[in-house]
Order: structure tokens, then sequence, then C-alpha cells
């Protein structure tokens, strides 16, 4: 009876533990059923998925180069006027303002010219008097030189009458020694009057000298006297733009005083900086000629150069001439050159054209020489270590290093590493994988510009 109590605990045991074994397996059944009707996701496929790309064929060409740099219009010519005498300004142009253009020739200004045409007269009276001094000297001096003749003439004649009658008085007796005293007197008289002429004649060469230098010397200060009349008038050199002005009628002014500022704008001239790197492979130069050897850049080539206003980069536009190397600046590490622009470019065609105008700031394309064999990609197509991306025969990618002859605008210029028809990735990419496979579009078909 015992025994069969003591049984009975462990035969429930038993069921109990049996119930708990037959639940976890009808769980574990279940939970692999329902596993088997899921399907894996996406990820853990290992099929492998294209990298859409972008490409172009790549085809080499010439391309002219392009050096583009940016510079402020300026007149070639500009003056400063200042009146070269002093006095009262008594008249001034009419409509003698900042802005108004003067026909060459017109009077800008006048000084009051009174005291100037006084100090003209009295000049040329001083020349009229010395011209008639150096006339009379050189007439007297002429009459002397006769009289001078006719004296040595006379006393002569004294000298013989007076040994004559000395010698008949010694010899003979005859005459008395008053009468010699007499013709000697005579002879000395004579003969001082014909040394006093002969000293005459001698001078007057000095004397027409030191005339004919005080008339030159006259006549020099006649020639100030005309040239100071002639600056009392003012005039304008060329077709002039008034840039600034501070003189006023009745103002006085003084020589030097800075009073008009003229401006020439028959002629602009930009002044271009160029990365001398550009300059050493790209600018023109002519070929070397005889010319003496200077340490300095030879003669530009004179091509011509767009010009755009950067306020109005997509209106019109205008041309102008490479003229010349102005500076080269070490520090910057840029060359400076001149383009000069003609009124007539500058005017533009068209009723309604805007003009080139001093002090516009402006875009300037000079063309340089010509890159020969190049293939020209979309900035994107290379990256900074100078390396591109290709598509294989597999449609795989393919890394080459390359060599960028020139980087301009959104272009490069690729001059080795690339082959004619190999197939360049258009679409920027950041560290892909190598032969990672690709699926490419033409971008050329698209109408997408070709390379």
């Amino acid at each position: 009876m015992n025994s069969k109590e003591e049984n009975r605990p462990k035969k429930h045991v038993m069921i109990r533990i049996g119930i708990c074994v037959l639940i976890l397996v009808s769980g574990w059944v279940g939970m692999n059923g329902l596993a088997s009707l899921k399907e894996p996701p996406a990820e853990a496929k290992t099929e492998e998925r294209p990298i859409k790309v972008k490409t172009t064929t790549a085809q080499p060409r010439d391309y002219p180069v392009i050096i583009s740099g940016y510079g402020e219009a300026r007149a070639l010519t500009v003056v400063t006027v200042a009146p070269e005498v002093s006095g009262r300004v008594v008249y001034t142009y009419p409509n003698l303002k900042a802005g108004h253009i003067i026909p060459s020739g017109e009077i800008l200004f006048r000084v009051d010219p009174s005291d100037y045409e006084a100090g003209l007269l009295e000049a040329r009276a001083g020349v009229t008097q010395l011209q008639a001094t150096v006339a009379r000297l050189k007439k007297q001096s002429a009459i002397d030189s006769k009289r001078l003749k006719t004296l040595e003439r006379s006393t002569q004649l004294a000298k013989s009458e007076f040994e004559r009658i000395k010698r008949l008085f010694e010899a003979d007796r005859v005459g008395t020694r008053s009468g010699i005293d007499q013709a000697e007197r005579a002879y000395n008289s004579a003969l001082d009057q014909a040394d006093q002429i002969s000293q005459a004649v001698s001078l007057y060469p000095l004397q027409i000298r030191e005339a004919e230098s005080s008339l030159a010397s006259t006549q020099a200060r006649l020639s100030v006297a005309e040239t100071n009349l002639s600056r009392c008038t003012i005039t304008s050199p060329f077709n002039a733009r008034i840039q600034s002005v501070t003189v006023e009628t009745g103002q006085f002014v003084s020589p030097g005083q800075n009073v008009l500022t003229l401006v020439d704008d028959s002629v602009l001239e930009i002044q271009v900086s160029l990365d001398s790197r550009d300059v050493r492979h790209w600018l023109q130069f002519e070929p070397a000629s005889d010319r003496q050897p200077t340490a300095w850049f030879g003669s530009l080539t004179a091509v011509e150069c767009n010009i755009r206003w950067t306020e109005d980069k997509t209106g019109m536009g205008w041309t102008g001439m490479l003229n010349r190397v102005v500076t080269f600046d070490q520090q910057t590490r840029t060359l400076t050159v001149a383009v000069r622009v003609s009124a007539q470019s500058a005017m533009g065609s068209g009723y309604r054209s805007l003009p080139l105008v001093e002090g516009m700031f402006c875009t300037v394309d000079i063309p340089g020489r010509t890159m020969r064999t190049v293939y020209r990609l979309p900035r994107q197509a290379v990256n900074f270590e100078n390396k591109a991306y290709l598509v294989n025969a597999d449609n795989r990618l393919k890394t080459v290093a390359v060599r960028v002859e020139r980087i301009e605008g959104e272009y490069v210029y690729v001059s080795k590493g690339l082959n004619p028809g190999d197939t360049v990735i258009l679409t920027r990419l950041i560290d892909p994988l190598e032969n990672a496979l690709l699926e490419f579009v033409d971008a050329t078909a698209n109408g997408e510009p070709a390379s």
C-alpha cells in the first residue's frame, strides 16, 4: 500500500516533464516552419549591383588657349593743365565743367595779357634801338676807314713839307726857324689826327660785337615776352574730356598751379594681370629680332582680345589689341600686359550699344597658343590626384593617371594618359572600387557637350 503511494508522485513528475518537452519541440518546429516561409533581405543576396555613371568617348583635338584676366579701362593720355604765367583769369570756356568734351584748339581760359603786352612792346623797342646802334657803328666804321686813308696821305704830305723846309734851311739858309717849327707843328697835328682815327677804326669791330651781343640778348628777351604773351591763352591740345576743373573767371593763378585735368578718350588701355605660368606656356611673343639685347620681355604678338564689362558679362563686348608687357611682380608671380582699345571699337556697334569708358572693370580674353592633340573633359572627370576613371571592355571601372595640360573654366585638357576612343566616366566618384561593375550612359547621346 505504501509503495503504491510513493510511486504516484514520481509518475506525475514524469508526465509533467514529457508535456514540457513536447511543448518545446512543438515551438521549435513551429519557429522553423515560420522561418522557412520568410525570404532573406536584399542585402543578404550575393548578386553584384552595377554603379550607374555617365560617360563620354575621348577623342583628341587641337584647342586654342584663351588666357583670361581682369583690368580697369583707363585713358592712355591724361594731361594736367597748369598756367605758365601768373595773372588774373579774364576768360574761361563757356561750358568748362567736368565731363564736357572740348574740341582741339578751343580756348580753355585766358590770363590777363596787359603786363605781358607792355613787356613785349618794351622788348621790341630795345631790339629796334640796338639794331640801329649796330647799323650806325658799321656805317661810322666805313666812314672813318675812308677818313683814315685821307689823314694818312695828309700826314705824308705834312712830313714831306717839314723835311723839305728843314733841309733848305740847314743847307742854304733859306727860310726861318719859325717856318720850320710851323711845318713841324702841322706834321704833328696831321699825325695825331691819323692816330686817333686809326684807333677809332680798330675799336669799331669790338663795339659792333658788343652791340650785336646786346642785340641778341634783347632779342632773347623779346622771344620770352612773345612766349609769355602766348602763354596767357591756354588751348585744348586734343579733343579733351574735362575730368576736373578748379579755375573760374576773376581767379588769380600762379605758374605750376594745377587747375584742369584733361583726358584723351581716343585710345583706352586696360592693364591685365596674368599668371606667370600661363604666360610662360601660352602667351604669344614675336620671334627674336636683331634689336639690341635687353633684359626684358620681347614684343607681344598683336592679337585681337575680347573685352566684357564685369557688370554685364552676357551683354555686348568690345575688341582690343594686345600691346606690350608692362610689369612683372615676383611676389604675386603675375605679369601685367596692356591691351589697347581704339575709340571706334570702344563705341561698339548699334544705336543703343553701351560704350567702353574709363573706369569700367572688365574681363579680358587673350588668345594664346594652340594645344595640340589633347582631350577636353569636364572638370569633374579628373580628380585632385590627376586620375581619371575609365570603362574597360568588361564594363568595369579602371583608374588611370593622366597629365593635365591646362584647366580652363569648367574643362580640363589632358595631354597624356588617355587613348583615342577611351570611355571616360563623367560622374563624380569618391574612392570607387577598382574593377567595380558599371552601368553607363553616353552623355553625348543625351545632347550633352562632347569632350
